[in-house]
């Protein structure tokens, strides 16, 4: 049979797996097995699956294919920012990052940005990964699957090796990839898949308004990050062209509908320009988030050579974010991981020569 023809079984929840092995003519305990095989331990191959029969697995077989990604390129940065260059059943390409913090303490924190899309349709100035344009959606498995083989490279080093935390924020606009992204996000939670808790899990989104009122609704454990970038409607039509569709007005009604909903403080992450970031616009941004349950998340941009962009002084960062101190406004600048490699907000690409 074709394999693209089957279910990637990495699409599919617990209960699904149940019912497609009674469907088989296999005990329904076979599709808890497989789920916690693949979701769980995060195998790249069925025969991996040592507590299930030869002849069993030749069965799921037939309805389901396991479909890792190909690992084309991994680099690692001074800070230790891992980046993974994945290509897809199709020959469509990734990346993926993942972040290592607190390293001095008990437990560590591994965070892996998860890209949503091939590619980006938003085409936000400063971005590089909507250069190429958008070339499709990821599946849920495929969403998930960043996370799982991410984790079976890791454990070759260390067997104990687990993600904590999920930023959607790599290559996509994750609102406009709805139900799959709702679905990984829940086949990550899953106590017997990756476990990992929902408060550990940040959507990041250009401001899709719609969606953000569907996610209150939906899903209000999960955290709201809302690329802001600018305070007024010109410079964000410029910044962001999916201000043209929900402009700061119907992006701000969402935002409050979605905190009086879920009683959750939204992140508002601001890309710092050179030449942008001045005290006008940072008062800009304090009286747009006033009376608003937010944090503020400044990021100086990083480095894409198409855009011609550079990043502000030290001294006007902290200028703009004395701005918002003095307004009330909750701020933080973001920990820089992975520039060196090209790994940082804004530098993901699908392109293999890239690399």
């Amino acid at each position: 049979m074709n394999t693209m023809m089957r279910t990637d079984c990495r699409d599919l929840n617990q209960e699904e797996l149940i019912r497609l092995c009674v469907e088989l003519g296999l005990p329904k305990f076979r599709g808890r097995q497989v789920f916690q095989w693949v979701q769980h331990k995060a195998i790249q191959d069925w025969d991996e699956m040592k507590n299930i029969s030869v002849l069993d697995r030749q069965k799921l077989q037939k309805g389901l294919t396991l479909q890792p990604f190909t690992k084309v390129k991994e680099q690692v940065s001074r800070d230790g920012t891992r980046k993974f260059l994945f290509r897809c059943y199709d020959g469509e390409t990734i990346e993926c990052v993942l972040m290592d913090y607190d390293r001095r303490k008990h437990r560590d924190r591994h965070t892996v940005c998860v890209s949503t899309q091939i590619g980006c349709a938003v085409g936000c100035s400063f971005c590089a990964t909507g250069l190429g344009g958008l070339r499709r959606n990821l599946s849920p498995g495929e969403i998930v699957g960043q996370v799982l083989d991410i984790t079976y490279i890791m454990r070759q080093e260390d067997p104990d090796f687990r993600v904590t935390n999920i930023v959607f924020m790599g290559m996509g606009e994750p609102l406009l990839n709805y139900d799959a992204v709702l679905k990984g996000i829940d086949l990550l939670n899953h106590p017997e898949g990756q476990g990992i808790g929902m408060r550990r899990m940040t959507i990041s989104t250009s401001g899709v308004a719609a969606k953000i009122r569907q996610l209150a609704r939906d899903n209000p454990q999960v955290g709201l990050a809302v690329s802001l970038h600018s305070a007024n409607n010109a410079s964000r039509n410029q910044l962001i062209p999916m201000n043209r569709r929900y402009p700061l007005e119907e992006l701000m009604a969402a935002c409050q509908e979605y905190t009086e909903m879920t009683n959750r403080r939204i992140t508002f992450e601001i890309a710092l320009i050179s030449g942008q970031a001045s005290r006008e616009a940072a008062e800009e941004v304090g009286q747009l988030l006033k009376g608003q349950l937010s944090h503020v998340n400044l990021i100086p941009v990083n480095p894409v050579v198409e855009t011609g962009m550079a990043r502000p002084t030290a001294r006007e960062i902290q200028e703009f974010a004395q701005v918002l101190e003095a307004m009330g406004i909750p701020v933080s600048v973001r920990e820089e991981k992975g520039t060196d490699i090209d790994a940082a907000c804004g530098q993901l690409r699908r392109q293999l020569e890239c690399e």
